[in-house]
């Protein structure tokens, strides 16, 4: 019997009501789908039932991959490493739908480096994750609320969000001590061109750095104080960094670029 590992942040999903719930959330047949995170296969399962056209999924404890492959045989590619470490903009020729139990504790790593690297053409269709509530609740924040920072800017760049279920720890073997929610991610047709994605990640992580002070202090350190980005952006440096929205922090990091940042 194969145990979940502390160490990988694995909580296995059991509840069958809830496995059905994630995989009618996208279209899966007929698409090439991506699973991150499969553990036992208990959502494997519910998607190869809906007829996918080619199913891939990353595992990387070798205990759950050597169970897959058994489980599943020639059902399912099995790539045996860390999510982390994978390029999937190399990875895939056509687009893909992303299901994902992610581990909590490396989860808001993962969808970082999937934002921050992607191209104009996205590699996905649509992403389904599962988060920790809180987290998720930070994700789909807006702006002049508490849990909006640097993680919520950084989503909703080029990804459209939507909150489909909360989800009770009794859902899943172990159980978890919190609370979980599913996120629906699809690409926006248009957005803020940053040249460089590693600008917007500089600008909201100066500016959050403490995020009870006003802004003057990490515009100055940024823009030297630059009265015609105040006026072009009509920033009030009186504010907090979150009461500044989304498109804001997108324009900051273009004139940012500007500078030769």
């Amino acid at each position: 019997m194969i145990k979940a590992k502390k160490s990988l942040g694995q909580n296995f999903l059991i509840d069958s009501r809830i496995l059905e719930k994630i995989t009618n959330t996208a279209k899966i047949q007929n698409k090439i789908i991506l699973e991150v995170g499969p553990g036992t296969g208990n959502l494997t399962s519910c998607i190869l039932k809906n007829k996918p056209k080619k199913m891939i999924v990353i595992e990387k404890d070798k205990d759950l991959a050597n169970d897959l492959e058994k489980k599943f045989k020639n059902q399912i590619t099995i790539i045996n490493e860390d999510i982390l470490k994978i390029d999937e903009t190399r990875l895939f020729k056509d687009k893909v739908t992303v299901f994902g139990n992610l581990p909590y504790n490396i989860s808001t790593e993962i969808l970082s480096k999937w934002i921050i690297n992607l191209k104009d053409n996205f590699w996905f269709e649509s992403l389904i994750l599962m988060f920790q509530k809180e987290v998720a609740n930070r994700i789909i924040a807006e702006f002049n609320s508490s849990n909006y920072g640097r993680l919520s800017i950084i989503c909703n760049w080029k990804l459209n969000i939507k909150k489909i279920c909360d989800i009770k720890p009794s859902a899943f073997s172990p159980k978890p001590k919190v609370d979980s929610s599913l996120l629906f991610f699809y690409p926006k047709e248009n957005f803020i061109k940053i040249k460089n994605p590693n600008n917007l990640e500089k600008i909201t992580r100066i500016f959050f750095n403490q995020r009870r002070k006003m802004l003057k202090k990490p515009f100055n350190q940024i823009f030297n104080g630059d009265q015609r980005v105040l006026n072009k952006l009509k920033i009030d440096l009186t504010m907090r960094p979150q009461n500044i929205n989304l498109d804001t922090y997108y324009k900051l990091a273009c004139e940012y670029e500007k500078l030769g940042g």
